[in-house]
């Protein structure tokens, strides 16, 4: 089962499930309505699709022809976007991280959602940037408000997961010691769909994780590697803010990023750079010059 966002006529955001071989949405119910009850949806859909009800004019809702929809991420418009900048042991030990100490907590910073876009959008170079950075990983949903929450608590309140491409704008990432404006680039945070965490388990137990740039894999690490796990992470958040139904928790990326290379190896236009997580799917976008940028604001 995976869970997307569709544009509707009047520009609102609707959640679908997509049909077995992708090419039907299936609408469950707008934005708004499916995370103020995540895991019932999930749940009634679940059991819909194994009762092979999912086809045309299904009792949930509208069916659409996946080819004639705009896929937009189902993220409330505020969500927060929490990400693990150093979360896999050979990825802190690369780069200009190879100096630090692991610290106690871990190392968060924010995206906006603003930044997100789907699997199939093109990703452009920023104008000062002399390409871009890939770091493959996976998004932990949250379905239920977390406030002082224990990790076995705070990981039970997790809906889904989602593949992720945390991709990077070095140049203005390490201006400062602050990371938000190398990771705000416009369209730079694809998002696969969401697939429940019942089908997916424990991200403890071990998944594969590669990035493949032009077919070629740059990124191999697998979750068993993680040093902070979801649990831990987001019931640590929660002593400081409520996360409530709909925040997002990216989970960092393995060791393989193109600036730590020698030589540095950086996305440029016309690359193509997949994201694939074992029971997640793969994630594919197509990198694009900065003129792209230009062209895009002045539709918007």
């Amino acid at each position: 089962m995976r869970i997307v966002g569709v544009r509707a006529a009047d520009g609102s955001v609707q959640v679908a499930s997509l049909s077995g071989d992708g090419a039907k949405a299936i609408v469950l119910a707008s934005l708004e309505e499916f995370w103020q009850d995540a895991a019932g949806y999930l749940g009634d859909a679940g059991r819909q699709d194994a009762a092979g009800q999912l086809g045309g004019g299904s009792a949930l809702g509208d069916c659409l022809d996946a080819a004639d929809v705009e896929f937009v991420p189902p993220v409330l418009p505020g969500a927060r976007v929490i990400c693990i900048g150093l979360n896999y042991l050979k990825h802190v030990a690369e780069g200009s991280f190879r100096d630090q100490e692991l610290p106690e907590y871990p190392t968060l910073f924010a995206r906006w959602t603003q930044s997100l876009t789907v699997g199939g959008a093109a990703v452009p170079v920023p104008a000062d940037e002399a390409g871009l950075d890939w770091e493959g990983e996976i998004v932990a949903w949250v379905g239920d408000t977390l406030v002082d929450a224990t990790p076995e608590e705070a990981l039970a309140a997790v809906v889904g997961y989602s593949t992720f491409n945390d991709i990077t704008s070095r140049r203005a990432q390490k201006l400062t010691s602050q990371w938000i404006l190398g990771k705000n680039g416009d369209n730079s945070g694809p998002l696969g769909p969401l697939v429940p965490a019942a089908q997916v388990g424990d991200l403890r137990d071990g998944l594969r994780v590669i990035t493949r740039v032009n077919g070629q894999i740059v990124q191999d690490g697998n979750t068993e590697e993680m040093v902070y796990t979801v649990g831990d992470t987001l019931a640590h958040i929660s002593r400081t803010f409520t996360l409530r139904p709909g925040d997002l928790l990216a989970t960092g990326t393995p060791s393989g990023v193109g600036y730590a290379r020698d030589p540095q190896w950086l996305l440029q236009p016309g690359d193509v750079v997949e994201v694939e997580v074992d029971r997640l799917g793969v994630l594919s976008n197509t990198v694009v010059g900065h003129d792209a940028r230009r062209t895009a604001a002045a539709r918007s």
